[in-house]
């Protein structure tokens, strides 16, 4: 039950009452024997006085007649509180001793106060219960003697003020109860309003319905109070309008941020996050039943060709289009998501039997036969897919996903557009490229590396030129082909001081090279798409050949028609510069890209090269020989020199001087050699020549 603040006040009203009525009361008896007291001596003091007037002749005589002073004093009996008198000489002699009255009698110790007061004044003086009335009795203003008589004062004093509680103790108290009564209920009046504020806060503890309001018309402290409380709900109901839509914001921003912590932005599938903490439940799981889990680990070939070139909208879309059609594919309970870029991966719910594994890399890459089609454009993107197993990696996270990084990167070396199943031969590879990966640095500073050249022929058969190709003697693995180092070296953030190395030793051995050749040559050099991204590339170039004294007309500068793409605003401004210098610029595998051929209008080369593949099937392709046809004819439209590679045959070199091919390389002149042979090549080469070397292989 709820304390109320009613109780305490009322105690201390009706306290209050009673306390002022007692102490009304108190001072009215008070006040009533004192006028009471007051009224008797001034009565006795005039009885006193007339009795001495009428006494005095008794005194004037020698001997004064005690009967009749006993006469005179006699009639004191009639009053009621008179307890006796004396009759004193002017010597204070007793003369007459009232006799002894029924109302009281003296004692000797009050006979004795009467000698003392005697001295004083003539008047009443309270002695104890009495009040003692004296007189002097004088003739003409010379003392005879004194009167005094003795009255009972307490007495009636007591009487009168009982008689008067009697008489007005039951008004006071019908007074008193009526106030009480009346200050009670005014009291609850006042409060009323205050016990149902608390009343109302106290149901408002326990609803928390902060919609109510508390109604109220008064104008005081409560009707204050009243209002600051509802202007409290009010701001507590607009505090928790705020909260209400702050949380339900919270809450949104909450499943937003998991959505996107789970979960890929762009094609709704589960990203990396989501992914590995499933995977790693799943092992955990999976090593304790003694059972396999799978997955298929897969990017898209040709991708970033499409992203560069197309840009990243279009290469937006087919991300979401990978993403439609791979899960429109699985089964229920597959799990496919993003890890990034363009990865994805697949755990397979059920079988993952090699059959069953086989069968579902198949469906996938089957589901990108189909090109896709954007904006009139039709965009053919393969897959290549690894395929690891958890009991191959022993049960352990990062080894599975490393297993089937290692296998998806053998099926692009394969080829692409195919899958590979993983094995722990591909351990030892990838061990193998991170040792080489790793001996690169000491390579160079150990000099393992070395400059091997082809020759390049005009149409006359004459040596116009090299292709320097680099090789590696390696310590531990032997002579390493540049095709298994420079992949390693580009993926490993090495390519550009192995390319700083080629520069510093082809300005090196140039020298040589001109000493052995009179006529004038070029010497190509070959740059990756990573070479492209450093920006101070030419500065370093630049650098080198002034330290060596190199002639700039006697180098020429390969790129592939893909790396100079992939940066193209930095290799055109980049080429640019090296062509005003005086250096050549050929562009390589041309014909292997992507993009339309307007950006040759828009670059600055003097050598087009058409790649091995187009000339290895030029006895047997007729689609080979077009496109070989065609490269040579724009070449001489936009009047660039065309240069083939990989030429093996007589034959081959016969049909591309046919149709108007000007410079020639391959293994039908030269394999590429190291400096030291150089000398021993042909200043020009014969058919019959070329036919002998051919012969011999």
């Amino acid at each position: 039950m709820l304390r109320t603040i009613k109780t305490p006040i009322a105690i201390l009203l009706v306290s209050a009452v009673l306390i002022t009525s007692a102490l009304v009361m108190w001072l009215t008896v008070i006040e009533h024997e004192k006028l009471y007291t007051a009224s008797v001596k001034k009565d006795l003091n005039a009885l006193t006085a007339n009795l001495a007037i009428e006494l005095t002749p008794e005194l004037l005589k020698r001997r004064p007649d005690e009967d009749r002073i006993k006469k005179e004093l006699t009639n004191l009996a009639s009053y009621q509180h008179i307890l006796g008198a004396r009759v004193y000489d002017n010597a204070r002699g007793l003369i007459y001793s009232q006799p002894k009255l029924p109302q009281s009698a003296f004692d000797l110790a009050k006979e004795r106060q009467f000698d003392k007061l005697l001295t004083q004044p003539s008047g009443s003086y309270r002695v104890g219960d009495e009040l003692i009335a004296i007189s002097r009795i004088a003739d003409n203003g010379v003392p005879l003697g004194y009167l005094v008589i003795i009255n009972d004062v307490e007495t009636p004093v007591s009487d009168s003020w009982q008689t008067l509680l009697l008489h007005v103790l039951p008004f006071v108290i019908v007074a008193t109860l009526l106030t009480i009564a009346i200050t009670l209920f005014l009291l609850n009046r006042w409060l009323s309003p205050l016990s149902r504020l608390s009343a109302f806060t106290h149901q408002l503890s326990f609803t928390k319905d902060y919609t109510q309001r508390f109604d109220t018309r008064s104008g005081n402290e409560v009707g204050q109070l009243a209002y600051h409380v509802n202007t409290l709900l009010d701001a507590i109901e607009a505090e928790l309008t705020i909260n209400q839509e702050q949380n339900q914001t919270l809450v949104e921003q909450q499943q937003t941020m998991t959505r996107l912590a789970n979960f890929d932005s762009l094609t709704g599938l589960p990203n990396r996050q989501f992914v590995m903490d499933n995977l790693r439940l799943e092992l955990a799981r999976s090593r304790r039943l003694e059972k396999d889990i799978a997955l298929l680990f897969f990017d898209l070939d040709g991708f970033k060709g499409i992203n560069d070139s197309l840009g990243h909208e279009i290469g937006d879309l087919i991300l979401i289009d990978v993403a439609d059609r791979v899960t429109t594919m699985l089964r229920d309970g597959d799990l496919v998501a993003r890890l990034g870029g363009d990865e994805f991966i697949i755990v397979p719910d059920r079988d993952v039997t090699e059959l069953s594994l086989k069968n579902l890399a198949t469906r996938v890459i089957d589901a990108f036969a189909e090109p896709f089609h954007f904006r009139g454009l039709a965009l053919t993107v393969g897959v290549s897919i690894g395929i690891a197993k958890a009991s191959d990696a022993n049960f352990e996270l990062s080894q599975l996903m490393s297993n089937a990084d290692l296998a998806m990167y053998r099926s692009k070396a394969k080829g692409r557009g195919i899958y590979t199943i993983f094995t722990h031969e591909m351990v030892e590879s990838h061990k193998r490229k991170l040792s080489i990966a790793n001996s690169i640095d000491q390579g160079i500073s150990q000099d393992e590396f070395v400059l091997y050249y082809q020759p390049k022929v005009a149409r006359d058969g004459k040596l116009v030129g090299f292709e320097a190709l680099i090789r590696w003697q390696h310590p531990e693995f032997g002579m390493v082909n540049p095709a298994e180092f420079i992949p390693i070296a580009e993926q490993s953030g090495k390519i550009s001081a192995i390319t700083r190395w080629v520069i510093e030793r082809v300005s090196i051995e140039l020298p040589l090279l001109q000493s052995v050749f009179e006529d004038k040559f070029r010497v190509a050099v070959n740059l990756s798409g990573h070479d492209l991204r450093h920006s101070g590339l030419f500065d370093l170039i630049h650098s080198i050949f002034t330290q060596q004294q190199v002639n700039p007309e006697y180098i020429e500068f390969e790129v592939t028609e893909s790396a100079y793409l992939e940066n193209f605003a930095f290799a055109n401004k980049f080429f640019r510069r090296l062509s005003n210098m005086g250096c050549a610029i050929a562009l390589d595998d041309f014909g292997t890209g992507y993009s339309s051929l307007s950006y040759l209008t828009q670059i600055s080369i003097d050598t087009l090269k058409i790649d091995r593949q187009f000339v290895r099937e030029l006895g047997t392709s007729d689609r080979s020989r077009l496109v070989t046809n065609s490269i040579i004819d724009l070449a001489k439209r936009l009047s660039l020199t065309i240069c083939a590679e990989g030429i093996e045959h007589v034959s081959q070199w016969e049909y591309l001087l046919e149709h108007g091919c000007d410079h020639v390389q391959g293994y039908l002149f030269s394999k590429p050699i190291p400096l030291e042979e150089v000398a021993n090549l042909p200043a020009r080469f014969s058919f019959s020549d070329s036919a002998s070397r051919q012969a011999s292989n």
